[in-house]
Formats: structure tokens, sequence, C-alpha cells
């Protein structure tokens, strides 16, 4: 009996099953060992991570790379169900030689049986498959870009995302494709948000006579108009909205869609080498802004404009000579090393804070007040100034205690019993379950009045309220579900026992600017109450963490 571990992978949880995906490769993999008298014994299957990322960045995968070093991995051979969902471009060839060298033979269904390292035929058929894979990838980004880019520029279509402030979503009828239609899927047009929409029209107005972004934002603030965060709250749980911010008045004033127009591509998703030195660590995703030239606009308007076309490009003939010194260019890069860089925030207004040097020291500061306007609910000092020397030494030595080996039990323990109350369920959380079957039941009765021969522009109306309603709760209870820790088994507790207890005794003899990576597991999280000088403390190290996707719920249009 030859012992196999099954290899295989999925694309994100929302665009396949993973449970089917996983279904079908591990039967054709059964297929072609089972004759021979082979069985699984273990999988590495990965789930939404996409055949583009190099095997070692795939954590599944990366776990049987690793497998293939011990010699008591516990199987004799790897089997892959299907090579074009686990093999892109050239990974067979940066990967393969690593089953050669610790002698665990790769069956794949497509060669019959164990891949030959000597025989070339073998060789060329996994590198067909791995450019099939790569060119299959490159082919659906080309028909969804061509195609959304026609469903903007010809049919004016609203392709989801948030709608812009100054505006909100109603219905526009069924979806023209008939299988989303028919599973419920409806599109969406803009209409002007009747709260909002005049703030949009003052601004532009505003700006094109002359006043500047800061000013504006101080205005709006003093006028006690919430700022789009604040009229929000819903999708903006991590902003404070307190005030208006100068990005937020530029962010209004360059949108091209308050003209009526559906504007698409002003940003594209570019992919960047990770290593200059190490291409085999393949790419990141980033996302760049298209210049405007490069956007794709409707032929023709297609929801109600808040602004004349002539009024935008007024206020975009007006926007180079007030650019601001350090509002519009790139994100500075810098040698120094910060190693408390997005961990540190302000306990103030609760933005990160930036590291800075000053005196030939290290400095985090935030400067809140630069770029929002004044706010009587928050007294924010102009800068708020704390130096890494006065941090890093006690937070070292709160590490060492905390999670040295005598005292690391009792600490993972009482995180544990931390997850357990924050897992129970929040008066609020049941109150959005109850809204959303409450409205639910409510938009199946004006269904029903609709059928029975109601207006249907009253009923419509009644639908859109109670959808709002039930979108509202729903995301409520997706952010709730983003913040969901799982509770530690006693298995997991014994392992960081022995993990974090070695990376204490790294983080003390480490340099301040290699602590970095280490403070990252430890899962630090940290602010600064610069009124009481104190800096408080959370860690939740990285064994512990749940990842789930940092969006959450943002298109409730696309159900």
């Amino acid at each position: 009996m030859v012992h196999f571990a099954f290899a295989g992978r999925c694309s994100t949880e929302d665009l396949q099953d993973p449970e089917t995906s996983r279904n079908w490769q591990l039967t054709r993999a059964r297929a072609l060992i089972e004759p021979a008298g082979g069985e699984i014994v273990t999988e590495y299957f990965d789930t939404g991570h996409s055949r583009a990322l190099p095997w070692k960045r795939r954590p599944r995968a990366a776990a049987l790379l690793d497998a293939l070093r011990n010699p008591d991995r516990g199987f004799d051979a790897v089997v892959i169900g299907e090579p074009q969902r686990t093999f892109y471009g050239n990974q067979f060839g940066n990967t393969f030689p690593l089953f050669v060298h610790f002698g665990v033979p790769l069956w794949v269904p497509e060669v019959g049986g164990p891949i030959d390292p000597d025989n070339e035929a073998h060789d060329l058929v996994m590198s067909v498959f791995g450019g099939m894979s790569k060119g299959e990838r490159t082919r659906i980004k080309i028909r969804v870009r061509t195609a959304m880019a026609s469903q903007a520029q010809i049919e004016g279509r609203y392709l989801g995302g948030r709608p812009p402030y100054g505006y909100r979503l109603v219905d526009a009828g069924p979806h023209p494709n008939p299988a989303k239609a028919a599973d419920g899927k409806r599109l969406r047009r803009l209409e002007p948000d009747p709260e909002t929409a005049w703030v949009v029209v003052c601004i532009f107005t505003e700006y094109i006579r002359g006043r500047g972004l800061y000013a504006i934002a101080e205005g709006l603030s003093r006028d006690g108009i919430p700022c789009p965060s604040a009229h929000d709250r819903a999708r903006n749980p991590h902003r404070n909205g307190h005030a208006w911010s100068k990005s937020a008045v530029r962010a209004i004033l360059r949108n091209p869609r308050y003209t009526g127009h559906e504007v698409w591509n002003k940003q594209h998703k570019d992919e960047v080498l990770l290593d200059i030195d190490d291409v085999t660590l393949g790419h990141r995703t980033k996302l760049t802004w298209n210049t405007p030239d490069e956007w794709i606009w409707s032929a023709q308007p297609v929801h109600e404009p808040l602004i004349s076309t002539e009024t935008f490009t007024r206020a975009q003939a007006t926007m180079p000579s007030r650019r601001s010194a350090g509002s519009e260019r790139s994100p500075r890069t810098t040698t120094r090393a910060y190693p408390l860089r997005g961990r540190l925030r302000c306990g103030i207004c609760r933005r990160k804070m930036q590291g800075n040097y000053n005196n030939g020291q290290p400095y985090y500061r935030c400067r809140y007040p630069s770029e929002y306007a004044k706010s009587e609910s928050l007294n924010h000092p102009l800068t708020v100034y704390v130096r890494q020397s006065a941090i890093l030494p006690l937070l070292d030595g709160w590490i060492a205690r905390v999670f040295a080996p005598g005292h690391l039990s009792r600490t993972l323990q009482a995180m544990r019993d931390s997850q357990r109350q924050r897992s129970a369920p929040a008066p609020a959380l049941e109150a959005a379950r109850r809204v959303i079957a409450h409205s639910q039941q409510r938009i199946t009765r004006y269904r029903a009045a609709l059928d029975a021969g109601a207006d249907p522009t009253l009923v419509a109306g009644w639908i859109t309220e109670a959808q709002t309603e039930q979108t509202a709760a729903r995301q409520q209870l997706a952010t709730a579900s983003r913040t969901k820790q799982a509770i530690l088994t006693d298995d997991q507790i014994h392992h960081m026992i022995k993990t974090l207890g070695n990376m204490t005794d790294r983080l003390q003899a480490a340099a301040p600017e290699d602590k970095a990576p280490l403070y990252v597991d430890f899962g630090l999280e940290l602010e600064y109450h610069a009124n009481q000088r104190v800096v408080t403390v959370r860690s939740q190290p990285a064994d512990m963490r749940v990842i789930a996707c940092p969006r959450g719920d943002l298109n409730p249009h696309a159900r």
C-alpha cells in the first residue's frame, strides 16, 4: 500500500463551492492511484488563494513543501487531481525539483502516474498545463474588463461598489442575465439622496468661488453637517466621523459621476514583483489610479446629475493650482526602520500614528488637525508626539514578563476566556437579526400586495425602504462576524506556548530595527493617550487570528 498526500486548490469561495471543487479533484486523484494500490492519508488543499500565488505563499501548499523535508512525513508520494488548478506559469519548474530532491514522486492524471524527471514529454506536458493555466486567467481578465467597459460605456450600467456621497441606490429592474435574474439578482441605479445631494452642490459652488478644501471642510463641520463616514456609519465603523476632512472634499470634487454619467476604470490593478531579487515569490496586487483620458464614460447621462459637466470641468481646471504640498504626492519611502509602524494609534482620534525622525531620534506623531476640520466633539492638539525610545524598552519588558514560559499558559488561558466572553451574542446583534427577519416579512407582504393589484409605485417605495433597513442590519452582522475570534483549543495553546516562548527570546536579542516582524507575530496593537502619557497594549498572536474578507458585504446590490 502506497500512502499519498493529496494536493489541490480552488478559487475564492464567492466564485466556487470549495467542497464541490475539492471533491471532483479528489475523485480524479483517487481514480489515478487506487488501481495501483494507493491510498490518500493526508490532504493539502488551499481555498480562496489565486493560482498566480507561488506555492510558498499558499498556506497548505507551503505546508506540503515543509513536509517534504521531514523524513517522518507520513506519506510516500503526492497526487494532484488537476494540474491547471495547482500550477501556474512556470511554477512547476520552480517546484518539482524539490520533489525530486527529497525523493517524493508526484502523480498527475495527465501523465497517467508519477512524473518522470528524466522524461522530456512529461516536462513538456506539465509546462503546457502551466501555460494554459496562465492563459486561462489572462483570457478571463480580458473578457471581464472588456465586458465591463462596454456595459459602462454603451449601457451606462451601474457596476457595483458604494454609491457616491450624495446618491443612493434604487432598483432598476430585473438583471438582464436570465440565470442571475432567476436567482433574484436585480440591477441598481443611482438617484440623488435628499439628505446629502445639496451638500455636494454646495461644495462645488464654494470651491469654484475660490474657497479652499480646508475652508470648505471647516464650514461643513461648523454647520453640523455629518461627514460621509458619519452619514453612513454602517459602512464606516472604522472611522470616527467627527469632522469633514480635506480628502473627503477633494474626493467629491474629483468624482465625475455627479455629472450624471456612469464612469468606470478610474483605477486598475497592477501586479508588482514582491521581490525583484527573487521572482519566484510572485507578485502582489497594487491599485493604481488611471489618468482621466483612460476613464470609461457612458455615452449619455444615466442618472440625475447634481452638477453640470461645465461645473465639473471648471473645478478640475482649478484643482491643480490648489494641490497642497503633502496630500497629492505618492507616499514617501524611507530607509529608516519604525518597528511600531501601523501598530500604534492615537488615543484621541484612533488614527495610526506616523513615523518621524526628530533631532536624530525616531518618533511617532499624529497630525489629525492638518487633515480634518476642527470639531467640538474632538479636542485634538495640533500634533501629538511620542518618542520611540520611551515605548520599546517597557513594551519588550511587558512581553518578556507576560509571555515568559512560567506565565505563558496563564496568559493564553486568559485570552481564551476573553474570546468566550466576546463570542456571546450582543443585544445589538440580536436586534439586527430581528430587523432582518421583520424586513423580510414586510417585503413578502408588499410583494403579495403588488400581486393583488396595489399601486406599483407605492409598493416599490415600501420595498426599497425595507431593503435598505435589511442591508444596514446585514452590514452590522457582517462587521461583527469579521471581528469574531475562534476559541483556542488546548492543543493550540500548547503549540503557542512553545512558539511564543522562542519568539520572546528572539525579541530580547533583536535590534530595534529588526523587531517589527516579531511585533506582528505577537499581534500587538498599541494606543497612545497623550493626556495621560500612557500607552495601552493589546496582543492577539498570529496563531489566534481568523482570516476574513476585510471588505465585508460592501455590495448588497449584488445579491
